[in-house]
């Protein structure tokens, strides 16, 4: 797609973040406010949530507002990564709110308090509300963007924490178990840290410039070994820059008979980007293995990708092809 249809894309994922946000923010202070009134901890830790809910979305739309930043001599891919960083810091936020909660919840169920179980069912039943109306409004952006997905998730998240307070308010309410208020904070904790760990997780790959979870390295590797004119390949990179933005390069040795920037390079353009998305490449062709190959990372087509060559390298390079 066009610079023109992903401007429009983040400049309606601005506006729903900016809502979702608002939304998030006003509520975060009235449920925690509610909570000590009430005295219901699963209110509270909810609130908690919902603070790093509105960190998240503010931290979201940071992102895009300085990802919209153009590439200069310090930053040659960009301001993108921010998007990552922020990433990283919101699940190490949540792992902490999580852990607290825990604590909590623990310190309650060994002396518990006295709830009130209206007031908290009242404050809950808005928050589910809010909730709703900040899914919807983000519901559009989230196939596009892992920036808003994360967001989404981060409200759907929030959104089972309310309706787990509004079922711990009618249980005490006729029940008087008041032990169900801190039951519910330890089951919003324990939904919330194995997100925590796959947000961070994607969070280090993609700062480690690990291969994409959703790209399979041999199938690139075979893509391009299969090009008709391409006799071997060797250093291949794969990584994200950010999400949705994939990059990859790699050197190819050619017949010495083909041109490698009219047979082969378009051809490469075209496998990469329809069957993985990526569309980000430089490729270095070559007619023989440069210094830079090794035991592990040289193919050629007749063998298994996961064998190597007795190929001896050699200093010569040969031409480069870029493509975006």
């Amino acid at each position: 797609m066009g610079a023109g249809h992903d401007h429009s894309h983040a400049t309606g994922n601005e506006r729903a973040l900016k809502i979702a946000l608002a939304l998030t923010s006003t509520f975060l202070l009235a449920e925690l406010i509610g909570g000590i009134l009430t005295k219901s901890l699963a209110l509270i830790s909810d609130a908690a949530h919902m603070f790093t809910d509105a960190a998240a979305l503010a931290i979201a739309l940071a992102a895009i507002q300085i990802g919209k930043r153009p590439a200069d001599k310090q930053r040659t891919f960009g301001y993108y990564r921010f998007e990552i960083l922020a990433a990283a810091f919101n699940a190490l936020l949540l792992f902490g709110v999580a852990l607290y909660i825990l604590y909590e919840a623990y310190q309650r169920l060994r002396a518990p308090a006295e709830v009130q179980s209206l007031g908290m069912l009242g404050i809950a039943t808005i928050g589910l509300v809010v909730n709703i109306v900040s899914m919807r409004v983000l519901a559009g952006g989230r196939e596009q963007s892992l920036n808003i997905k994360g967001a989404y998730l981060e409200v759907w998240s929030d959104l089972l924490g309310s309706i787990g307070v509004i079922f711990a308010a009618i249980v005490i309410r006729f029940t008087g178990w008041t032990w169900v208020d801190s039951a519910i904070a330890v089951l919003i904790g324990l939904w919330v840290l194995p997100r925590t760990w796959i947000l961070l997780k994607s969070s280090i790959n993609i700062l480690l410039e690990g291969v994409p979870e959703d790209i399979d390295l041999p199938s690139v590797e075979q893509a391009l070994l299969t090009i008709p004119g391409v006799r071997s390949m060797h250093d291949l990179h794969v990584w994200s820059l950010t999400s949705g933005k994939t990059s990859l390069t790699v050197h190819l040795v050619n017949e010495p008979a083909v041109n490698p920037e009219r047979d082969i390079l378009p051809v490469a353009r075209d496998r990469l980007a329809e069957r993985f998305g990526i569309t980000h490449i430089t490729i270095q062709f070559e007619l023989r293995p440069c210094a830079q190959a090794d035991a592990v990372t040289h193919f050629r087509p007749s063998e298994p990708i996961a064998a190597a060559t007795s190929g001896q390298p050699d200093e010569r390079h040969g031409h480069q092809g870029h493509s975006h």
